[in-house]
């Protein structure tokens, strides 16, 4: 709380622009593995095998177009959102308040409920609560430091508990290889690991196939079938790059950290110690996940609806039990607890992140254009109340979570990702890259994309996902394409949509472009904003009543403090919950001084030139990285 000023916009959202490379880095990782990592990887392995973790090591390239391509535009922009920074690239209103409400759509079914979920999980496993009792009682820990303390508060405690999920990991995983016979024993013992119920009259029952219980064929390979497949090579590679690259490098949860550090090649660095993280969840978590179905294989792979219901509380199957059941039996009192704080570490990172960001969007994108007067004071408090409502409605689709996808958590979160994500993505993507896009082919993009992506989100949803066991009644034609199949075909389209609406309208002029695009990052040129008027009243808004932004659209480190009215001090209470939330500070106005002294000095955008030597040590460990990543793709293939 001491460290930065939170009564600022840039403070609180931005930790102050910041940030050096080891807290960037250790805060993406953190942020990105959350419970629903260790619930949902472990439970795809549990279930399927390997093939889940290339989810993780597709990401170790992604994320290096973040630093190196996406970063520099973005920070030249000087925007503290992504729908802010499409506002400044294609002008208007309506893609900044579409994709700040798509934004926060997903962040709710897609992040804040599945964390919740799989934390919850974790708790009913160990401690035997109720699973609301549970998912409350972490909200209420995860909030009290994701409202006081801003973002600055979250990375320092992501790189905390970044040490605390590796090392708690590192140590289930080595109880978890000795109890099996070793990494040779998982690879001689997991085709074997059949449930014995399959032996009982239940299966005759249900017309239970030998494929709802059996362990795939290919479990040991990370690249499969591409027709037959339950996740097919190609849709891995080409679809999951197309996710990914939303997530990774147009997502505002993990944006926000790059933005909050002290130079660009700070940035590069972070990305290099995150993808040099995601290196790890195949051994702490896929692999665990397989020990897990060896070692209780009547539970986790259970089949029979009755047995799943009393196992797990839900009948399409228990594979999300996996690493809990692992930490319940295998770890010893003292060693279990840790785990216990691991979870809690992963599920707190991951939620209040995306609590910071989810904040972020809706106080500066949607209620600060719905009430433009509103001054910092109210932003911040509106931000911290959002932060509540989402909580609720995130609770209410927790049920939703719990049966998608056959039970299989990870798989829930990729496909609804797959079916709303790849228009942002092929607009993001377009506007770096593509000077020639101009506001209405990026609109009807999106639109068009999120109408395509709902015609096959929404029949799934209503004719269910369905289970081995109980087939979704959904047609084929809609609901037979695999969803990474699925996420080229929707990005394909958005982006033909892009260009051909663009080029037959009206191009934008360069100097509406200059430190926009990636072709004009480095350019000195003035750069003209594309709604003066509107742009001018927002300043003059901004100088008259909301000191602490500066006209050329930086966010300055300014105590906004309103003096307590003459003849009413301020009580106790009052001024404690004022200190805790930072939204009173030691610096009141008088009339002789109406803008704070840091007012005075405008901070700076950071700059993107890099020192030579700094440069190439980054770039290098890229290399190395990338190169350390196509191994292992090639030897587990």
């Amino acid at each position: 709380m001491y460290r930065t000023n939170r009564s600022s916009i840039g403070g609180y959202f931005l930790a102050g622009r910041n940030m050096v490379w080891w807290p960037v880095g250790a805060s993406l990782f953190a942020s990105n593995i959350g419970s629903g990592h260790f619930v949902g990887l472990a439970g795809t392995g549990a279930a399927n095998g390997l093939a889940v973790a290339g989810f993780e090591w597709n990401a170790l390239f992604v994320v290096l177009l973040l630093g190196w391509l996406f970063v520099p535009v973005y920070l030249t922009a000087g925007v503290i959102t992504m729908p802010q920074y499409l506002k400044k690239r294609f002008g208007g209103q309506r893609i900044q308040i579409y994709l700040s409400v798509l934004s926060l759509f997903l962040y709710i079914f897609t992040k804040i409920s599945v964390d919740m979920f799989s934390g919850a999980v974790f708790i009913q496993q160990a401690l035997g609560w109720d699973i609301y009792v549970a998912v409350i009682a972490l909200l209420i820990i995860t909030a009290i430091y994701t409202v006081t303390g801003g973002l600055a508060a979250l990375m320092y405690t992501d790189t905390v508990q970044t040490f605390v999920i590796i090392a708690g990991a590192f140590i289930l995983m080595g109880f978890a290889f000795n109890e099996v016979g070793g990494y040779r024993g998982l690879f001689a013992r997991y085709l074997e690991a059949i449930p014995n119920t399959t032996l009982s009259p239940a299966p005759a029952l249900y017309n239970i196939s030998a494929t709802c219980y059996q362990p795939r064929p290919d479990a040991f390979h990370l690249l499969r079938d591409p027709l037959t497949g339950d996740l097919p090579w190609p849709a891995l590679i080409f679809g999951l790059t197309i996710v990914s690259t939303w997530y990774w490098c147009s997502d505002q949860v993990i944006v926000q950290r790059c933005l909050a550090g002290k130079s660009l090649t700070h940035v590069k660095a972070g990305c290099i110690l995150c993808g040099y993280l995601k290196l790890l969840p195949m051994f702490l978590m896929v692999m665990p996940g397989m020990i897990s179905r060896i070692l209780y294989k009547d539970e986790v792979a259970c089949v029979v609806p009755e047995e799943c219901k009393r196992i797990c509380g839900t009948e399409v199957g228990c594979s999300n039990i996996a690493y809990p059941k692992l930490v319940v039996k295998l770890m010893p009192d003292g060693a279990r607890g840790l785990m216990l704080a691991v979870m809690l570490a992963a599920l707190m990172s991951s939620l209040a992140s995306i609590f910071n960001s989810s904040s972020t969007l809706f106080t500066m994108d949607i209620y600060s254009r719905l009430r433009p007067q509103a001054r910092t004071r109210e932003l911040l408090i509106v931000g911290r109340v959002w932060i509540l409502c989402i909580v609720v409605i995130s609770i209410a689709w927790i049920p939703v979570v719990q049966a998608a996808q056959g039970g299989q958590l990870f798989d829930y979160m990729q496909s609804i990702a797959s079916y709303l994500a790849p228009p942002i993505a092929a607009v993001f993507f377009l506007a770096i890259f593509v000077k020639r896009v101009n506001e209405p082919g990026a609109f009807w993009g999106l639109v068009g994309g999120l109408l395509m992506g709902l015609a096959r989100m929404l029949p799934e949803f209503a004719y269910g996902t369905g289970s081995c066991i109980f087939p979704s009644a959904c047609p084929r034609l809609i609901c037979g394409v695999h969803y990474l199949y699925f996420a080229i075909i929707l990005f394909l389209i958005s982006v033909g949509l892009v260009l051909v609406v663009s080029l037959c309208t009206p191009p934008i002029p360069d100097k509406n472009l200059h430190r926009l695009v990636f072709s004009l990052r480095h350019s000195k040129a003035e750069h003209v904003e594309m709604d003066m008027a509107e742009e001018e009243e927002r300043r003059r808004r901004e100088r008259g009543q909301q000191p602490g932004v500066a006209e050329n659209g930086t966010v300055e480190h300014v105590l906004e403090v309103e003096a307590a009215p003459a003849g009413r001090p301020r009580s106790s209470r009052g001024r404690c919950m004022a200190w805790l939330c930072h939204l009173w500070g030691t610096v009141e106005r008088t009339p002789d001084s109406s803008v704070p002294k840091e007012a005075e000095e405008p901070q700076q955008l950071p700059d993107i030139a890099e020192h030579p030597t700094w440069s190439r040590v980054v770039n290098l460990n890229a290399i190395i990285m990338m190169a350390s990543a196509l191994f292992l793709w090639g030897y587990y293939a």
